[in-house]
């Protein structure tokens, strides 16, 4: 069965998959981490393309919008990384699981596969989808945001889903201000898949620095 038209269940139904499989990955020991997450991506895979007929539809795979967003997101690496050197965390943000796999012998290679899969494609399709294909419209008009393109949000839109976007995240200062620059990129391009491409280039230029400097608690 497949999901009406104009719902907001494709929208919303991977994102909140996500967001309660990472809450309870972490809870059964280290030990079981990597089979856990390994379920979780494939759920959620499962549950973006059954939701896929809801949201395809706003994607553009035009070049120009495509080059901007890999820009984007490569400027967005430092940005995220300098202000959370500078931000203070705070615990009732949570943490990352900041899974180290150096010890996972036969199992690391296939570990960081699925590790950078989820992290550089997975996320930033299913969070674009949602924080900047939904929740900008829905914000912008309840009744009748489905009618509205993605770059056709209201300013106060983009202040408040960048302010839930950042309480998402331990990195809360980071992901205000990526979270605006999306919207802005946003508006910019008039392509979501602009942000995807953004947001995939940064997932994966900061997987590639962890793997580089140890500093697990990143991801």
């Amino acid at each position: 069965m497949r999901p009406s038209p104009g719902s907001g269940l494709p929208f919303v139904l991977p994102m909140a998959a996500f967001a309660v499989l990472t809450a309870v990955e972490g809870r059964f020991g280290r030990g079981l981490y990597p089979a856990l997450y390994a379920a979780k991506i494939l759920l959620v895979l499962a549950t973006l393309v059954w939701a896929a007929p809801g949201w395809r539809g706003l994607l553009r795979w035009e070049p120009k919008p495509i080059l901007w967003g890999v820009l984007a997101g490569a400027i967005g690496l430092p940005l995220w990384l300098g202000l959370d050197a500078v931000t203070p965390h705070f615990p009732f943000l949570g943490s990352r699981e900041a899974f180290d796999p150096s010890g996972l012998g036969q199992w690391r290679v296939p570990f960081l596969a699925v590790r950078f899969f989820g992290l550089a494609l997975l996320v930033p399709i299913l969070e674009e989808v949602f924080w900047r294909g939904f929740l900008l419209r829905w914000l912008s008009d309840q009744d009748k945001w489905n009618e509205l393109s993605a770059e056709k949000f209201a300013p106060a839109a983009a202040l408040i889903a960048s302010g839930v976007f950042a309480v998402a995240h331990p990195e809360w200062l980071a992901a205000l201000v990526y979270g605006l620059g999306m919207c802005g990129l946003l508006r910019a391009t008039k392509s979501l898949s602009a942000c995807i491409a953004a947001h995939a280039t940064t997932n994966l230029l900061l997987g590639i620095y962890v793997l580089l400097t140890g500093n697990w608690r990143l991801w």
